[in-house]
């Protein structure tokens, strides 16, 4: 099985390689034909090993060692079991229908080039290796069996991310968006990399297997530098690598931005695969994380803070891909909590529940884009239904699973987050249980804002708007005409239509994944902490959980929000520009997105611009250039200018200097005497 567990992997990287380097000679469908194989081949392989995992067969083992030093080894390893096999399937189902999906969304990529740019050259191949190999990383991060192949998938799925995020390089907000992202990640990783490195130091190993069975020896140490409790320090600087790849508070600020990226990779990163890393990963070391409440205690208040208040920006937003942004960092914030709660179990199930309902938010917007020929301001949208009844269709499906409500995925594992929230024992449960209720109603009001605001009311592109300038802006940025919106095509309903069915009938395996052992020895929960199994006692079959859900506090919050969202936005569209007006300062903070952006740009930009400008103009123009380089220059000019007094070649002169010497020397020789 070790062969078919390389192939998962080396699949797409395969189809990587050969889009990237053999592109040209491919072609376009070439290219989106060996990657879409690629990784068509990783999903299938995915569910054999599912179904050998079904029978017992769980792997953990060496694949190659890269170095070993001290007694410390390098190694690529693989540990495949329950968690994985779940995370390796949904990362590559839900990347294959982005693969699929892209085929018609870049059909016409090249409008996006400016006429003869050598960076749009060949783009179209180039998008299919880049998130072919995106996928290849995030494999290799789920597969991995230590924390060398771990770092290397985290930073890998980082890097394929900068690229993709600033994949229209021609556009200045593409470029600063991928910086950023580049930038944030890189302050969540150094807390990532110190986790790592009291690892090997106190644990002597990088295996998994090896540093789990040393957890009650570490969990009795205390680091050294700070004086706190070891595995508290592990924990908290392994979870600061979490907040920043899954966007958690205040690490959150790179995510919406990414959004200047093209349709397919917002899905793909912000689905199924980067932003989950961070979750994926704190459940993969829950034996460690259970052994302090500190640790978990921050966890699950980081959670409550990212979950409520990125959900109240959501409400405010009018581009139609940032309001599904802002909605997946609420319900990153959900999963975070559940971490905190000692619930991975639901974390992950939200995981993957969320993959699939977000992937169908994300791509419905992507066809609604391409509908209304690149135009993302839903306030130039409205009464697409009838004109898109598939994407219509499938968004309403992404949006009901998103607010929460029965029977849809997002229903089981959000209600499931909550219950488990309200059982925990940490501190700074209370205020997340409250964050969690207060989340569900934000939830139902933003995601029904965004179809009433799209689909439903008055069919505002049909009116005609203008820019500063008073120009007719009937033409969006490429020069396309706004025609009549039309149903996009099959390679781009059909991935919707597939995704649909999972956001739908996915929550319905709760009882087998939450309840019936299913990731056994994969996660590990103390016996102090019994939500979980609480919970599992309480549970009574999928019908059973409906009907009791439709009584409890949770559903009708989503249900008040959805009716909210009706009232505003069909019912008197003309409230939310008053209610805006009303709320001054709030709706202002809300529009800033709380200043995060503005302060990082003055603190950190601008200050990294001051010590720049005055490294500049201290350090290089003043002491580089002005005294090493030009002082230099001076002093030996100003030598040679005394010493040209001296040699002028005239007998008298050099008689002179003769004198004067030896005059100079015995004063010198006397003195010392």
């Amino acid at each position: 099985m070790k062969n078919l567990y390389l192939l998962v992997p080396l699949a797409p990287l395969a189809g990587a390689i050969l889009a990237g380097f053999f592109g040209k000679i491919l072609g376009r469908t070439g290219s989106h034909t060996v990657t879409s194989i690629g990784v068509a081949i990783a999903f299938l392989l995915s569910v054999v090993i599912f179904q050998d995992i079904q029978a017992g067969h769980v792997f953990n083992g060496a694949v190659y060692t890269w170095m070993e030093s001290g007694g410390l080894k390098l190694e690529v390893g693989f540990l495949i079991d329950q968690l994985t096999v779940l995370m390796m399937m949904v990362v590559s189902f839900v990347s294959l229908m982005v693969h699929i999906y892209t085929i018609g969304y870049m059909a016409h990529d090249e409008d996006n080039w400016p006429a003869g740019s050598l960076a749009g050259t060949n783009s179209y191949q180039r998008f299919f290796s880049y998130i072919s190999l995106f996928t290849f990383s995030m494999l290799m991060l789920v597969m991995s069996n230590n924390f060398v192949q771990l770092f290397f998938g985290w930073e890998a799925v980082g890097l394929v991310s900068y690229l993709l995020i600033g994949f229209w390089s021609v556009r200045p907000t593409a470029i600063y968006a991928n910086l950023k992202a580049f930038l944030v990640n890189r302050v969540g990783d150094f807390g990532f990399l110190l986790g790592i490195g009291l690892i090997a130091a106190y644990a002597g190993s990088l295996d998994y297997a090896t540093v789990f069975a040393k957890r009650n020896e570490l969990a009795t140490l205390t680091e050294v530098v700070t004086g706190w409790p070891l595995i508290t320090a592990i924990c908290i600087c392994l979870f600061i690598g979490a907040m920043g790849k899954s966007a958690q508070f205040p690490l959150h600020v790179w995510l919406p931005d990414s959004m200047e990226g093209p349709t397919p990779i917002s899905a793909l990163i912000h689905a199924a695969t980067m932003v989950t890393a961070g979750i994926f990963m704190v459940s993969r070391m829950s034996p460690l994380f259970e052994l302090s409440d500190t640790a978990l205690s921050f966890v699950i208040v980081i959670g409550a803070i990212t979950c409520l208040f990125m959900a109240l920006i959501a409400i405010v937003q009018t581009d139609v891909k940032r309001v599904v942004a802002y909605s997946t960092l609420s319900q990153l914030g959900y999963m975070t909590m559940a971490l905190g709660a000692s619930a991975y179990s639901v974390a992950i199930f939200h995981l993957m529940t969320h993959a699939f309902f977000k992937a169908v938010l994300f791509l419905g917007a992507g066809s609604v884009i391409i509908a209304m020929h690149h135009e993302q301001d839903m306030r130039r949208m409205g009464g697409l239904r009838k004109y898109m009844p598939i994407t219509y269709a499938t968004m309403l499906i992404g949006a009901l699973a998103n607010a929460g409500l029965p029977p849809f995925a997002g229903f089981f594992s959000k209600d499931s987050i909550i219950e488990a929230v309200h059982l925990a024992q940490v501190p700074g449960a209370g205020f997340a249980y409250f964050c969690a209720l207060a989340a569900v109603f934000v939830g139902g009001l933003y995601s029904f804002r965004l179809i009433f605001f799209t689909f439903h009311g008055k069919e505002r592109f049909r009116e005609a708007t203008h820019d500063a300038h008073g120009h007719d802006a009937h033409h969006d940025d490429h020069g396309h005409h706004a025609a009549e919106p039309h149903e996009t095509p099959k390679v781009v309903t059909v991935p919707l239509i597939l995704l649909s069915i999972p956001a739908i009938v996915s929550g319905w395996l709760i009882g087998t994944i939450l309840y019936g052992n299913w990731f056994g020895d994969s996660i590990v929960i103390a016996t102090a902490h019994k939500g979980v199994a609480t919970m599992g006692h309480e549970f009574h079959g999928v019908v059973g959980m409906m009907l009791h859900g439709v009584t409890t506090l949770p559903f009708w919050l989503a249900i008040s929000g959805a009716a909210t969202a009706w009232f505003l936005y069909i019912k008197r569209p003309d409230l939310p520009a008053v209610i805006k007006q009303k709320s001054g300062v709030l709706a202002i903070i809300l529009e800033e997105k709380y200043g995060f952006d503005r302060f990082n740009d003055w603190f950190f930009a601008g200050g990294a611009r001051l010590i720049g400008r005055g490294l500049w103009q201290g350090g290089d123009q003043a002491v580089i250039d002005g005294v090493m380089v030009n002082g230099s220059a001076s002093a030996v000019g100003w030598i040679s200018g005394l010493v040209r007094l001296f040699q002028t070649g005239r007998i008298y002169q050099y008689a002179f200097s003769m004198i004067f010497g030896v005059f100079a020397l015995m004063t010198l020789w006397f003195n010392r005497a």
